[in-house]
């Protein structure tokens, strides 16, 4: 897309390829494609401004999370092993943290007893404390567990690690709706919010990730971790685009202070500062 040349159909195949080896997939690649052509661009240099605005269209300012004005608020975090959950979790409550919440966290995967320890190594880091029963008892309990402490403690927003063994898991699937409907008895409404963190890097993949939580649960945000040096971001694009979720945040890197708002923007004019 360089130089000043006249746009024919080996323009849009290229444009059609760079947009796929991004990460953006069939669909959204299509989309946007479509929203190009109608704008009748003739010239290769008018086309960057124009997919800037194409791209940028399609992202939206997360809401506020629905976790004021009540006592105590639930997060459920949910995702795959790997994807960086437990890290997330803990860079979500030392930010709630900073900001005046008192936060409690609850180690709801009881499947592998090193997410048990890394999320209580967290909280000795960032001085939250956390609730924890041992491996292999019931997720659920520790919900139950975990909210009674928050009450006795006087904190005011519980974030709750899950298991995250494979998407196909049906265990998990009744596991998670177990948990649910603990925290829901516990606290009305709850939970507030349901996060979905995915891996940055794992592409679209990553979106039949997310198709397969939301039939297990009702994933009100996403987290996108691991966008800083290898992943390529397009399927940012995608989880708007197909599936209408909102980003709340995005992991730029291992630091505790890695973990940004999702600002659409910034995210777009990175996006072709990079290349």
């Amino acid at each position: 897309m360089l130089g000043s040349t006249d746009i024919d159909e080996d323009t849009w195949d290229e444009i059609e390829a760079i947009l796929i080896q991004a990460d953006l997939g069939v669909d959204t690649t299509q989309h946007v494609l479509s929203e190009l052509r109608k704008q009748g661009y003739r010239r290769t240099d008018d086309l960057q401004q124009g997919l800037r605005a194409v791209l940028a269209a399609m992202l939206e300012t997360p809401p506020p999370m629905n976790i004021s004005g009540r006592p105590l608020s639930i997060i459920l975090v949910v995702g795959v092993n790997g994807s960086g959950k437990t890290t997330s979790i803990a860079k979500l409550a030392n930010r709630l943290n900073n900001s005046g919440r008192k936060v409690i966290l609850a180690a709801g995967d009881t499947f592998r007893a090193a997410a048990i320890e890394q999320l209580q190594a967290w909280g000795e880091r960032i001085n939250v404390p956390v609730i924890a029963n041992q491996p292999g008892s019931d997720p659920a309990s520790v919900v139950y567990d975990a909210t009674e402490a928050a009450h006795a403690r006087g904190k005011d927003i519980l974030i709750v690690d899950t298991a995250g063994r494979l998407h196909t898991n049906y265990n998990l699937m009744g596991e998670l709706a177990k948990m649910k409907a603990v925290s829901a008895k516990v606290v009305p409404d709850a939970p507030h919010e349901v996060l979905l963190v995915l891996d940055g890097t794992t592409g679209q993949n990553a979106l039949q990730q997310a198709q397969k939580f939301r039939e297990m649960v009702d994933v009100t945000g996403v987290i996108v971790t691991k966008l800083d040096s290898t992943a390529k971001g397009g399927m940012v694009f995608s989880i708007f685009n197909e599936l209408k979720l909102p980003v709340q945040y995005i992991g730029l890197g291992e630091g505790m202070y890695d973990m940004v708002s999702f600002d659409p923007e910034i995210f777009v004019k990175s996006l072709f500062d990079e290349n």
